[in-house]
């Protein structure tokens, strides 16, 4: 599937700060990655092309079978209901470069049901780091919320010690995706994907390459373009700590979802 939708970001404290740009992600089933060159011409799966995918930019960087990484930091993380299918939300290569600073992988049991959620995020220094966070239950509205510490240096703007406080709809007709981050107990940033789904197909594919044919050079060109408004509004740089090799962790129930409203 492609979902074509809007990025926002909203900073709150110490100053004020907002942007959006619109942008398009691919939703791939990992089972089906096989396919997508036979449907889509100009579409490859670790081959380069127009519009390229390659297992390589996600998970633990290795060339390897996706899913069986994604698994195996799922497994390492202490879920217990066995996943079947696994489906990335990302932004593909686009004349050989792309740059996502949140993949986002649904994993989901034999049923079909959401069971679990890993967010791999990715700095501007070349940096990855993976939270594993299960579903949780679901609203009225279909939404998921879960919880978790910071662990990972994004934002030379941004401190250490934060919480993250995820809002998801899964998948579907929308797709939306809401990261709220607090210091202190106080909302400090919010971050958001709100996506519109269309058939994944040479036309709808072709039309949203040719309305965002610089679709991660744009995201990349405007972190850093923001970053130097926020600098000259006078927010001091964070000192980026030493890099450490963590395995992913599962938040604690507690933590996480509120139980289905009927």
């Amino acid at each position: 599937m492609l979902y074509n939708g809007m990025v926002t970001h909203r900073r709150l404290q110490p100053v004020g700060h907002h942007f959006d740009y619109r942008v398009f992600y691919l939703l791939l089933d990992l089972d089906e990655l096989s396919q997508l060159a036979r449907r889509i011409p100009f579409l490859s799966v670790n081959k380069r092309n127009l519009v390229s995918f390659f297992t390589k930019d996600f998970g633990d960087g290795a060339p390897n079978d996706l899913k069986a990484s994604i698994l195996e930091k799922v497994m390492q993380s202490g879920l217990s209901t066995p996943v079947k299918s696994v489906r990335l939300l990302c932004i593909p290569r686009i004349f050989g470069f792309a740059f996502n600073p949140l993949s986002t992988f649904y994993c989901y049991d034999s049923e079909d049901n959401l069971v679990a959620l890993v967010y791999d995020v990715s700095n501007t220094f070349g940096e990855k780091h993976s939270y594993v966070l299960p579903a949780g239950l679901a609203n009225s509205k279909g939404v998921m919320t879960q919880a978790c510490s910071k662990e990972f240096y994004v934002s030379p703007f941004m401190p250490m010690n934060c919480r993250y406080q995820f809002s998801v709809l899964p998948p579907r007709e929308t797709v939306a995706l809401s990261i709220r981050q607090f210091h202190d107990g106080k909302p400090i940033m919010n971050a958001s994907f709100v996506g519109q789904r269309s058939p994944l197909n040479s036309h709808n594919l072709g039309w949203a390459i040719a309305r965002f044919p610089f679709n991660s050079l744009k995201v990349i060109a405007g972190i850093h373009w923001e970053a130097l408004k926020l600098w000259l509004k006078g927010l001091k740089l964070v000192d980026r700590p030493e890099k450490k090799a963590r395995k992913p962790v599962l938040a604690k129930p507690s933590l996480i979802g509120k139980r289905q409203e009927k």
